[in-house]
């Protein structure tokens, strides 16, 4: 049972470590509206519920979802526990390099490449996997630790979640199940690669779906005679209406240090560091806020949760009028190859250097070096 419990923080973990990622480039995006935004927006949404479910599963069994200190690195090579880890992590705006970091994380292992397939999670799925194998081979333990349950939260909403109790005759175990296989559902496809969720999902298009679309600037649509893709037949699989790239924000390939180094030189250092510091100050309430709609009391978790939601709006408003507004200093960009020799590949690769380039948001967690 502690393996499970350590496991489902750590799908906690994943999930959020997805959504800096995906919503930074969602802000990068000059018109926050039409197709590639709705695509992207959906998928970060998606991952806001699997983060809530990993949460729910874990209050449900007696542990306690840790969410208030969260705070995974970027840049970084793989992600949290391991998964992953031939995978470049970065905050970055939208670009063709990005959507296919993108199109990896939500890879189902059939187009994977091998050479790619290391460590114990090649992909979250396998983690996924991993993970309802052990609910399965113990599953008396577990509907008996939902039956003793915790001292968290259950938390509810209309967005695709559910909350997990042992009541009225039901087996615990088939919510929790079904949670674990919406997740992987969503994320690459039915089954194994089939590019669509489940019925409980509509049948919407895979996360990997969606970034695939953008990636190849075409709707996805399925060729006569097959039905799942191979990475020699996937381009095939994306010959409907085309879907123009939007155009997007410069920004600046964000540095492990949150841009410290190139504040430092900018004259204009005062505006942009006040303006990181509000999206940064507000993403940290946000995080607190749905640390304690879980983890708080428990008559009052639906306002927490609202509050935090309203927060997200927020982010949005201060990342894309504020922070983005900002323009770094054309000498700190002509200086980026001495001042960050070891990033300066992942600046060439997702940032266009030869144009003018901007602050983007960093997504500090301030409750991170806190007790």
């Amino acid at each position: 049972m502690d393996w499970i419990k350590s496991a489902l923080q750590l799908a906690i973990e994943l999930e959020h470590a997805t959504m800096p990622p995906y919503i930074a480039a969602t802000y990068s995006l000059r018109v926050q509206n039409f197709t590639a935004y709705n695509l992207m927006r959906s998928v970060a949404m998606e991952e806001m519920v699997h983060m809530a479910a990993a949460c729910n599963i874990l209050a449900a069994v007696g542990g306690t979802p840790r969410i208030k200190t969260l705070s995974p690195t970027y840049p970084s090579q793989g992600l949290p526990g391991g998964a992953e880890p031939d995978l470049f992590v970065c905050l970055a705006a939208l670009s063709k390099n990005q959507l296919a970091n993108f199109m990896r994380l939500e890879a189902p292992m059939s187009l994977v490449d091998p050479k790619a397939a290391g460590g114990d999670y090649p992909s979250i799925s396998v983690f996924y996997s991993a993970l309802r194998a052990a609910i399965v081979d113990n599953a008396d333990i577990v509907r008996q630790a939902v039956k003793t349950g915790g001292k968290s939260n259950q938390v509810g909403d209309n967005i695709g979640f559910s909350v997990i109790v042992a009541s009225g005759g039901a087996d615990p175990l088939d919510g929790i199940l079904a949670a674990i296989d919406s997740v992987t559902a969503q994320g690459e496809g039915v089954p194994h690669g089939r590019l669509h969720a489940g019925p409980e999902s509509e049948r919407e298009d895979s996360h990997y779906a969606r970034f695939a679309q953008l990636y190849f600037g075409r709707q996805l649509s399925i060729p006569s005679g097959l039905s799942d893709p191979t990475p020699d037949t996937l381009a095939d699989f994306f010959q409907g209406y085309e879907i123009p790239f939007p155009e997007v924000v410069n920004t600046l390939t964000v540095p492990r240090d949150g841009y410290e180094q190139i504040l430092a030189m900018d004259p204009d250092r005062a505006a942009a560091e006040k303006d990181l510091l509000v999206f940064d100050q507000t993403y940290t309430d946000m995080m607190a806020g749905l640390d304690d709609a879980w983890n708080g009391d428990p008559a009052k978790w639906w306002p927490t949760l609202g509050a935090s939601v309203a927060l997200m709006a927020k982010l949005r408003v201060f990342g894309c009028f504020n922070v983005m507004r900002h323009r770094i200093p054309d000498a700190a960009i002509k200086n980026l190859p001495s001042i960050y020799p070891a990033e300066f590949a992942g600046f060439e690769r997702y940032t266009r250097l030869n144009q003018p380039v901007f602050y983007g948001p960093r997504f500090r967690n301030l409750n991170a070096a806190k007790p």
